[in-house]
């Protein structure tokens, strides 16, 4: 296996500051680029806030804060990445945006790192084909917020190379997450079984089987389920719940992976969830 010791992360959002902290946790140098210093300075500010919060709830410590602050670089240069044994892609759920930016990595960064995306459903493989080293992007699929949920994907195109899926698996371990692998398959093995079932909550909604909160109530009672189908959808985005559905239907073309008329009209509305403080539940 290659050794990782630097990590670059693209994206400073929510899911960008959530792996530059576990990352950074780990031990790893960690990279962040984001397109503006503002935004890549917020991020940073971000990570900061939760530390402090820990620290006053007496689950971290001044000394931890410092040190995985001091392991993470904020930055607005894409070539900052360069020397980057693996860089992990976390930017919008666009494949035109990521094959470009796939493209554009392959030419900056240095040869032998592993080029990876954090993408939920789009296929792996097209994202490896933008690329002159295809038998070194893989899938590290971390589920938000990152440094809470336990589970990590590592996504096996057809390209990949047997090192690199086992340094992809090695380094989601050292992050001390549970990590398994799966095919290039849309929507791997969480979101495919996950979003079905959320959507067809959606649809008993629309049916008028019973209100959100019924339903809600007793997913999270019936199932044990720390959450319900509406409050999930509204925590993952209904913008990004609608382009996972796309996504496995357009493979599979499975009626269940068909977005329910509801989610389409309240994404045309801007109620996205919880990132726009309105969605099934106001924030």
């Amino acid at each position: 296996m290659a050794e990782i010791k630097r990590v670059g992360i693209l994206g400073s959002g929510i899911m960008g500051a959530g792996l530059a902290e576990v990352a950074a946790r780990a031990g790893y140098e960690v990279v962040v680029r984001s397109r503006s210093l503002a935004a890549a300075n917020e991020m940073m500010a971000t990570i900061d806030k939760g530390f402090r919060k820990a620290i006053e709830r007496g689950k971290s410590t001044e000394e931890v804060r410092a040190a995985v602050l001091g392991r993470i670089t904020a930055t607005d240069q894409l070539t900052d990445v360069a020397d980057c044994d693996l860089v992990i892609e976390s930017v919008i759920e666009d494949l035109n945006i990521k094959l470009g930016l796939f493209a554009e990595l392959d030419s900056v960064v240095k040869a032998g790192a592993i080029l990876a995306t954090n993408t939920s459903t789009l296929p792996v493989i097209e994202l490896a084909r933008a690329t002159q080293r295809p038998e070194s992007v893989c899938g590290i699929h971390f589920f938000n917020p990152a440094t809470v949920m336990t589970v990590v994907e590592v996504v096996r195109p057809i390209t990949a190379s047997e090192e690199t899926i086992a340094t992809a698996m090695e380094f989601a371990t050292r992050c001390g997450k549970d990590v398994v692998e799966t095919k290039d398959h849309a929507g791997f093995i969480v979101n495919a079984l996950l979003f079905p079932y959320l959507n067809n909550a959606v649809h008993m909604l629309e049916r008028g089987t019973a209100p959100m909160e019924s339903i809600d109530v007793a997913m999270k009672g019936g199932c044990n389920f720390p959450m319900g189908p509406f409050a999930l959808l509204d925590l993952v985005g209904l913008d990004t719940s609608v382009a996972i559905l796309d996504a496995l239907h357009a493979q599979f073309g499975d009626a269940h992976y068909a977005a329910a008329p509801t989610l389409r009209k309240m994404v045309a509305d801007g109620q996205l969830g919880r990132k726009s403080k309105r969605g099934f539940y106001t924030y």
